[in-house]
């Protein structure tokens, strides 16, 4: 039964080209999740990571399937870069969150980089409009570039996971530039 629900979400997933998200302009719904950065246990705060500057916070469906893992390997590599423009990375996702604290420490993968954040039932990707359609409980792939002032500067869904940190390093950068 389990493997049915997953296969279906996959399928899901795979089928969607774009899914519901936020919109640019819109207010970013703070959160306090736990998650794991570099396989040690963390507590994040958007609110607080946002006084740093902006939030790049990226939605995966579940750790340790193949898209994701490509997306947080491209995140990981890109990390340094977004920290030179000023900007956090986050990743959140419902689904596998028994496997986020190794995932999280995985040189092919997160490399300890950035956080990621557990988010059970998908919770906050549901009020990020940034979840699978029901049955499932997972978040889709959806990223979100937050201003310091938690404004929404730019939303990108896509099941594909190669162009997420395009979209978002676009972003950030413009945002550096404007601020300048």
């Amino acid at each position: 039964m389990k493997r049915l629900v997953l296969a279906a979400a996959l399928a899901t997933l795979v089928a969607s080209p774009a899914f519901a998200a936020l919109k640019e302009g819109a207010k970013a719904p703070d959160f306090n999740a736990q998650g794991f950065k570099a396989g040690k246990p963390i507590t994040f705060s958007l609110a607080a990571a946002r006084k740093s500057g902006p939030v790049v916070l990226y939605f995966f469906p579940a750790a340790e399937t193949k898209g994701c893992n490509l997306e947080a390997r491209l995140f990981a590599e890109a990390t340094d870069q977004f920290k030179a423009n000023g900007a956090t990375v986050i990743g959140v996702t419902a689904g596998n969150i028994n496997k986020l604290q190794a995932f999280s420490a995985d040189t092919e993968k997160c490399s300890g980089k950035f956080p990621v954040a557990s988010d059970p039932g998908a919770k906050i990707a549901g009020i990020y409009d940034a979840r699978l359609p029901p049955p499932s409980q997972w978040s889709n792939r959806t990223s979100y570039v937050v201003a310091p002032n938690g404004t929404i500067l730019h939303a990108y869904s896509n099941s594909n996971a190669n162009d997420h940190v395009s979209e978002t390093m676009a972003a950030v950068k413009a945002y550096r530039a404007a601020k300048r």
